[in-house]
């Protein structure tokens, strides 16, 4: 583990209790303060077993930071610092906007768990565009994600996502489309077929000519068996470079946490049987034709092995952090490269989709 990441844990361990303490999304961008000046990562926790091809992309390791965290793109430089083999930042809208009223972020202590309705809220493309470009500047060794969402009251949303697209794609390794989002009215019905098919059209037209960039797609993990089929037709017949398994749901498991009646997204434990469900699902529906990155409930080595088998390339982690610290990256990482030797794998990547 980095000196980074093991401090950091360290440190952790010592404020946890005035974090919790503290309103949850107050703590959070408390902690973006506290991340913002640290130094650029020149260096990401890597090896040879770790290291992953996917979309033509280089990946260091396949633990990626899931978008949210870093929402405008203030952070991404000291990220790989903590053991990400890749960044995701936004969800960025076209223009900024302010998000749903607050109180919106909910941590369920005794569940594991966080309930969010924030509701897109940045400081819109053109902002993160002049980080993001400043950060490229000086480089960043690891893959860098933008994910893109629409905004709330957009009278066009798919002309949203376009948007997106013109304004992200020339500074992103890859492009996220996220339609999976609980918290703007209306967004997850892009998911179904004829409206994802025209979305990604949509997309596709605004891409740079001649530097067309890799499309993720974030989907709910609140789906139907005829849903994953649409999906997986659309992603196939579209070319996506891959499918996220997934966002946060809007199904409320058996929780005791006082906040469990709140409305919004439910990530964190609760949440990692059904997206395991899904990467399994989707990966028998494509027949492993369509690359997998699975979000959702993951806070340990042995769940992120246990989504590689079941068909994901990579795994994204945000909501694990605010209970097991900073530095868990880089032991999922870690923890990876020593269940792929225990179980004979030259490499994780050639574990995926291998099953049980």
């Amino acid at each position: 583990m980095s000196l980074f990441a093991s401090a950091a844990d360290a440190a952790y361990a010592l404020v946890r209790p005035i974090i919790h303490a503290t309103d949850g999304e107050a703590a959070h961008n408390l902690t973006l303060s506290a991340l913002q000046p640290l130094p650029r990562a020149r260096s990401a926790l890597t090896s040879p077993v770790l290291a992953t091809e996917l979309a033509g992309l280089h990946f260091p390791n396949p633990v990626g930071l899931a978008p949210g965290f870093d929402k405008d793109a203030r952070v991404a430089h000291a990220m790989p610092h903590f053991g990400f083999g890749f960044v995701e930042v936004g969800t960025l809208t076209p223009l900024p906007q302010d998000g749903n009223p607050r109180p919106r972020l909910f941590r369920l202590v005794e569940d594991g768990a966080v309930i969010n309705r924030m509701g897109f809220n940045n400081g819109g493309q053109a902002k993160a565009a002049e980080r993001i470009a400043c950060l490229l500047r000086h480089g960043l060794p690891v893959p860098l994600g933008i994910n893109i969402g629409a905004n709330k009251d957009s009278a066009n949303r798919i002309a949203d996502y376009a948007k997106g697209t013109t304004a992200m794609a020339p500074l992103a390794d890859y492009l996220t489309v996220n339609i999976s989002s609980p918290n703007t009215p209306g967004l997850r019905a892009l998911q179904d077929r004829g409206a994802l098919e025209a979305l990604l059209d949509g997309v596709a037209a605004a891409q740079p000519e001649g530097g067309a960039k890799p499309v993720f797609l974030k989907v709910a993990p609140d789906l139907e068996p005829a849903d994953i089929d649409d999906i997986v037709a659309v992603a196939l017949g579209k070319g996506l470079a891959a499918v996220i398994v997934s966002n946060t749901t809007v199904t409320r498991p058996a929780l005791v946490s006082r906040h469990a009646a709140e409305a919004g997204g439910l990530s964190g434990a609760p949440l990692a049987k059904l997206s395991l469900e899904r990467v399994r699902d989707f990966h028998v529906a494509s027949g492993g034709k369509v690359p997998l990155v699975a979000a959702g409930g993951i806070a340990s080595a042995e769940q992120a092995w246990e989504r590689i088998r079941a068909g994901a390339s990579l795994v994204q982690i945000y909501s694990a952090m605010v209970y097991a610290g900073p530095g868990l990256a880089a032991r999922i990482a870690q923890g990876l490269e020593k269940l792929a030797v225990r179980d004979g794998f030259a490499r994780v990547a050639d574990a995926v989709g291998v099953g049980e």
